[in-house]
C-alpha cells in the first residue's frame, strides 16, 4: 500500500478535577494491520483543554490549577515519564487566578504547554492509542483533554520497521 492522504482522529477524555488519572481507547484497528504491513503514521497532534461545552476553562478564586495529558501506545494507570517507550505526545498547562473569584487564568508558558513537533511524523503499529491524564480540583469544573491527529496510512517498510523498533516497544 502507498501512503494514503491524509485522515484525521479525534477523541475526547474527561480528565475530571479531582487529581485522578482517567484514560480512554483510541481504536486504530482500522488503519494497522500487522499481517499485512499497514501502519499509521501521525504527522501532527492538535489538544484542546476546555470545559464539557468546549469553552475556556476558569479556575477558581485565588488559587493555582494544573492539567495534563498523554497518548500512549499501552494502556497505563497514571501519568508516565517523558522517558517511557509507551509515550507518543504529552504535555501539561498550568494555570494560575489571583482574583476573589472564578477567572480565566493566567496560563504558564514554562512548562510543556502541549506542542507536538514532529519532522517525519510518529509511526505507529498498535491497532490502540491511549488518551489519558488528569487535572487538579482548583479549576472551576471538569476539565476535557480533546486531541486531533493528522494521520496517514502506509506500507510497513524495513527502514519504517527499523524506526519503529527504535521508538516503541
Amino acid at each position: 500500500m502507498a501512503k494514503s492522504d491524509s485522515f484525521f482522529i479525534r477523541q475526547t477524555v474527561n480528565l475530571g478535577q479531582t487529581n485522578t488519572f482517567n484514560q480512554t481507547e483510541i481504536d486504530l484497528g482500522f488503519v494497522v494491520d500487522a499481517l499485512g504491513k499497514s501502519v499509521c503514521r501521525i504527522h501532527n497532534i492538535a489538544v484542546s483543554l476546555s470545559d464539557q461545552t468546549g469553552r475556556a476553562l476558569q479556575v477558581t478564586a485565588d488559587d493555582a490549577a494544573a492539567a495534563q495529558f498523554q497518548l500512549t501506545t499501552q494502556s497505563q494507570g497514571a501519568i508516565v515519564l517523558g522517558n517511557d517507550r509507551s509515550l507518543v505526545a504529552s504535555g501539561v498547562v498550568y494555570g494560575v487566578n489571583l482574583t476573589a473569584d472564578p477567572d480565566f487564568p493566567q496560563v504558564s508558558d514554562s512548562m510543556d504547554n502541549l506542542p507536538q513537533r514532529w519532522t517525519n511524523g510518529y509511526l505507529v503499529a498498535v491497532e490502540s492509542l491511549y488518551l489519558g491524564g488528569q487535572a487538579s480540583t482548583a479549576w472551576d469544573g471538569d476539565v476535557y483533554c480533546s486531541i486531533v491527529m493528522e494521520c496517514t496510512a502506509e506500507t510497513m517498510t524495513q527502514a519504517a520497521a527499523m524506526a519503529l523498533s527504535l521508538s516503541q516497544q
